[in-house]
């Protein structure tokens, strides 16, 4: 029966990294192609009209070789579920980033492993804290894993576009880490814990790495506009809420039909 359940989970998880890479084609990616015009400040002028970062690629390929694995490891620190929208800074005009993959199938493709991995750790939590999740709950059951991955983590590190300045990536991953671990064990003692003490400890948890702070850069200037960085958080916010959403749905939907068929 555990099988089953997590191999449900992997499927959900799949489901989900599909329609969350339609809906970064949608909102994210077209604000990441706008940033990637102000690349390099001075150094590269924006795009002209008819003309497509890809096909800027050859008179920027240091820029964007570089560009690559800074944006992957910012991806990995901020946004576990995150767009695959590096330049290999070579010869693929899509911007692929790994194995001469498009920038598509780049995203795709990591959307598809985050999935698959959020999608067994929420069932696996589901099953180890003995609360399972039904079509009922689902939509809580993601919204607190988007609050604890994405939401939380975000009020000190958000959502970064390509040429916005960022702290030392190792002291960003750590906070991160840290940020998701106590959020999700305070929102656990929050919302599934009757105790009125293990409540408050939850509330203490979800608080603490907000009051430490999380570690920002000394020089916050960029030449990405502003306005268009709020836009981005906001866009890859709601996206991963989107995501989770409908990981929770689905997954217990798969619950519900194996609980059925048992």
């Amino acid at each position: 029966m555990i099988v089953r359940y997590l191999l449900a989970a992997l499927v959900a998880g799949l489901f989900s990294g599909v329609l969350m890479t339609a809906a970064q084609e949608a909102r994210v990616v077209p604000l990441i192609l706008h940033a990637e015009e102000f690349e390099g400040g001075d150094e590269a002028a924006p795009a002209t009209e008819g003309t497509t970062p890809g096909t800027e690629g050859a008179a920027q390929t240091q820029d964007h070789s570089s560009l690559g694995a800074v944006i992957l490891d910012m991806a990995s620190a901020l946004s576990p579920v995150s767009v695959a929208y590096a330049h290999d800074g070579e010869d693929h005009e899509e911007g692929g980033i790994m194995f001469g993959m498009s920038r598509f199938s780049g995203t795709l493709l990591a959307n598809l492993v985050t999935g698959a991995g959020f999608g067994l750790l929420l069932a696996g939590f589901s099953l180890v804290s003995g609360h399972p999740i039904t079509v009922a709950n689902g939509a809580l059951w993601g919204a607190a894993g988007w609050l604890a991955v994405h939401m939380l983590p975000a009020i000190g590190l958000p959502p970064e576009l390509p040429g916005f300045p960022a702290a030392d990536l190792g002291d960003r991953q750590v906070w991160w880490i840290a940020t998701v671990i106590l959020s999700a064990a305070g929102l656990y003692l929050l919302f599934l814990k009757p105790n009125i003490v293990a409540k408050i400890v939850g509330i203490v948890l979800i608080a603490a790495p907000q009051v430490y702070g999380a570690p920002q850069p000394g020089d916050i200037s960029s030449s990405v506009p502003a306005v268009l960085g709020a836009e981005f958080a906001v866009a890859a916010l709601a996206t991963t809420l989107f995501f989770w959403i409908v990981l929770g749905l689905s997954l217990g939907f798969a619950n519900e039909k194996i609980a059925k068929a048992a």
